[in-house]
Formats: C-alpha cells, structure tokens, sequence
C-alpha cells in the first residue's frame, strides 16, 4: 500500500495527534484556557469520530494497523466520551482555580492511545497505545498535585500500571519467541498449528497484564484508592472510555490472535470474570464513599463485560460491545451528577451526603436513581439490556462451564444490587442534610441526558446500537 492509502486508514489517529501539538503549543503561549481552546479540543475529539466513520476500512502499514467495523464502533464511543470528559472537567476545574490547558491535551492523548488500541493488529502496536493511554491517565489521577489524595492515586496507579505493562512485555515476548511474529495474524496460524505451551503461558502473562488495565480481580487493587483521590471529572473519564479500550485489548488478542484457541483462554476469563464479579458485589458492600462503591461496582461490571469475551464466536463480542457502550453511558451519566452536587462548596461524595437529596435536588436525584436502577439490572433499565445480553450469550453457548457462570454472575448482581438500594434509601428516605449549591450547568445537562438514555431511550437506541455491535463483532477473527 503507498503511504496516502495507510494514511487515510490512521486519518483518525493523525487528527488527534496533530490536533495535541498544536493546542499544546497554543495553550503555553496562551497561558489560560479559554471557552475557544475548549471548543477546539472538543472539535478534533468530534472530527475524529467522523472521520473513522467515514474512512475507508483495511489495514495499515503491513498489518500493525487495522481499520475494520470494530475499530470503527469502539473509537466512536471512546471520542465522544473524551469530548464530554473535557467539557465536564474543564468547567469543574475552573470552579477549584485548577483549570489548566494541560487537562484536554492529555485527554486527547489518552484517546489517541485508546484509539490505537482499539486498532491494533500487532503486540507493539497494542503495547503503544497502551502506554500512550496509560502514561496520559498516570498524570490525569494527580492532575490536582496540591490534593494529597489525588498525589497518592497517580502514584498508586503509576506503579501499579508499571507492573501490569512488564506483565504485558513479557507475555508478548513469549509469545513472539514461540510464534515468530507479533502480528496478529501470525500468531493465529502459528496457534492453530500446535498449542504449544510456550504461546499458552504467553497467553497467561497477557491476560494478566491486561486485566491489570481493565480493572479484573484479582488485579483490580489500585481501582479504589485511585477512584477516591482522582478528580470527580477524572474518575468519570476512567470509568468509561478506558474500560471500553481495554476489553477492545481483550477482543483484539482473543479474537484476532487466538481465535482457535477458546478451550485455552476461557477457563482463566471465566475465573477472572467471576472474581471480579463477586469481589465488586462483597466488597462493596462495606463502601460509604460513592466513588470508591462506584469502583466495586466498576469491578463488578467488568466481571459481567469478560463474561461476554470468555463465550466466545461472535455472539459473545456482540454481547460484550452492547454491554459496554450502556455501561459506559450510565457511569458517566452517575459521576455528571456526582461532580454536580456540592453542599456550601463541599463535593458530596458519601451515601450519607445523600440523605434528603430528592427534596432538595428532584432533577439529580431521580437521576442518580435511575443510574442505581439500572445498575442493579432492574427492567427495563439500561443496565438490565447490558446483563441480559452477556447472560444470554453464555447460556446459548451449551457450554457447562459458561453456563454456570452465568448462574454464578446472576447472584453476584442480586448480592450488589444491596448497596444500589442502600444508595436510593438514602436519596428518598433519608432526612435531608441542608441545601444543596446550584449544580454546574453542564454536568447537570450531561446527567440528565444519560438518566433518559437509561430509560427509555435505550429501547429506541437498542434498535441501531444491537446491529453495529454485531457488525463490530464480526470483524474480529480477520487480522
């Protein structure tokens, strides 16, 4: 392929980089953000989205790069969530006298290593976006280096990341040693050949590593203490697009690389899916503070999405892509208003916070109730849809494993949808604390949004959202 044709395939990836240079050369002559910088870096989010819709789909660059339906569906969610994440975050920011232009860059560049992901067809051009996303996270969880909590998550996180990528370098290692090849492709041939058990610990040390970025128990300790201390805003961003492009990870080595190998991979996905489901509905149980029971309940979510990739075959990838697209749209809708309430400049940021809520603040509360509805799974709920389909796919499989599984994550989901319950008690039950300040504009806009969206939206969405996924799922198993 000439170099015009790779380079309309990374079109989307070549508007974000160019589009962080720039603006960061603006922003240190400039010196402050204003309401134009904002804009822009919103705009070079939204253009990218575009053109990965619009572009021509193949792959790039001898293989390293693939722009398929796939790549297509998760870099338009990814996109769109960043663009909110810098609306959200700038204005909460300014509110504290941290707004700094720094933040929509490395939001950009976050998505830009997300993006890669999503597209990789290679184990270093998996491992560059990786780092390229992680390295821009890292800074993001202590963006606020005055807050001693926000400190210690980067450095938490930091640390903790830097063992999940040595994880990942030496899983891709061995796996290049006993495949001869990073690619993809490569792999797969080489895999479906013999199953040797040099590529099956490989494999391992892989999945590790990238449960390590998805948040997977038993990999999952870093997610609470890096929740709490980063920036509401941040912890938003976190929750969604990052989680989307790390199960795009998972897809793109399970379903690309070891397609053949299911019997292989899917008993470790299933014992990391269940961990994680029960250690998120258990532990969160103990929680008061909401955005540490929001990082259970991320954990939890994230049980339920590897289920979805332990099944295998198309159905299962389209039960994992419908299911994180819903969850991403609730997550970001709950820490909208979560970063929108605030009692005399105090962030609530505790169940005990919210005692009394529906009375001062009707609009967010039947919010955040629906968001803890459809958290819980509650039809017809958004959050039902998402369970449904991934239970689904496991039990059509036949398999005895999957479907006990799927039994096992059910109970996990009646266990946490206490704290859910003990979240709305407290909302419409409770006696109120005192007034609550004005939400900010913007985060109430975007968490009402994402409440109707839960229901009833979600019905109407179902009917484009369920046959992109299934054209996005299709295209895994082509590298």
């Amino acid at each position: 392929m000439t170099l015009s044709a790779n380079l309309s395939l990374i079109l989307p990836e070549v508007i974000l980089a160019v589009s962080a240079l720039v603006l960061l050369v603006w922003g240190a002559f400039q010196g402050r953000v204003t309401a134009a910088f904002t804009l822009a870096s919103v705009a070079a989010l939204i253009a990218a989205a575009v053109a990965a819709v619009v572009g021509p789909h193949g792959h790039a660059f001898n293989g390293v790069y693939s722009a398929d339906a796939a790549a297509t569906y998760a870099k338009v969610a990814i996109f769109v969530s960043s663009a909110i994440g810098i609306v959200l975050g700038d204005r909460w920011l300014a509110q504290r006298g941290d707004q700094k232009f720094e933040y929509a860059v490395l939001v950009i560049l976050a998505a830009l290593g997300m993006g890669v992901t999503a597209s990789a067809g290679d184990l270093i051009s998996l491992y560059m976006g990786v780092e390229l996303q992680s390295l821009a996270l890292y800074v993001l969880a202590a963006f606020r280096r005055d807050d001693a909590k926000a400190s210690e998550a980067g450095l938490k996180y930091f640390v903790l990341g830097a063992l999940s990528s040595g994880l990942l370098l030496y899983g891709s290692s061995l796996i290049y040693g006993f495949a001869g090849s990073t690619r993809f492709a490569d792999i797969a041939a080489a895999a479906h050949d013999a199953h040797g058990m040099g590529l099956l610990f490989g494999l391992v040390f892989l999945i590790c590593g990238l449960a390590f970025k998805v948040s997977a128990a038993p990999f999952h300790m870093w997610t609470p203490d890096v929740y709490e201390g980063a920036p509401t805003p941040v912890v938003g961003f976190f929750a969604a697009a990052p989680k989307l492009a790390a199960m795009m990870m998972f897809a793109r080595v399970l379903g690309d690389a070891f397609p053949d190998s299911v019997a292989q991979w899917r008993q470790v996905l299933v014992i990391a899916a269940l961990i994680s489901v029960f250690v998120g509905a258990f532990a969160g149980l103990a929680q008061t503070n909401l955005k540490r029971l929001w990082a259970y309940s991320s954990i939890a979510n994230v049980g339920y999405a590897l289920l979805g990739v332990a099944t295998g075959g198309e159905t299962g990838l389209h039960a994992m892509l419908v299911f994180m697209i819903l969850y991403m749209v609730d997550v970001t809708g709950f820490f909208a208003c979560l970063q929108a309430l605030s009692r005399d400049g105090k962030p609530m940021e505790t169940i005990e916070d919210m005692a009394g809520l529906i009375k001062e603040r009707p609009g967010i509360a039947l919010a955040m109730t629906a968001f803890s509805l459809s958290a819980l799974g509650l039809p017809p709920f958004s959050g039902f849809w998402s369970k449904f389909y991934v239970f689904k796919a496991a039990l059509g499989t036949g398999d005895v494993m999957m479907q006990w599984a799927a039994v096992l994550g059910l109970i996990g989901s009646v266990v946490g949808a206490f704290y859910y319950l003990r979240l709305i008690k407290s909302i419409w039950f409770d006696a109120s604390k005192g007034a609550v300040d004005a939400p900010a504009p913007a985060a109430r806009a975007v968490g009402f949004a994402a409440a109707l969206f839960a229901f009833p939206v979600v019905l109407v969405a179902l009917v484009w959202l369920d046959p992109a996924a299934k054209a996005a799922a299709a295209a895994f198993g082509h590298a």
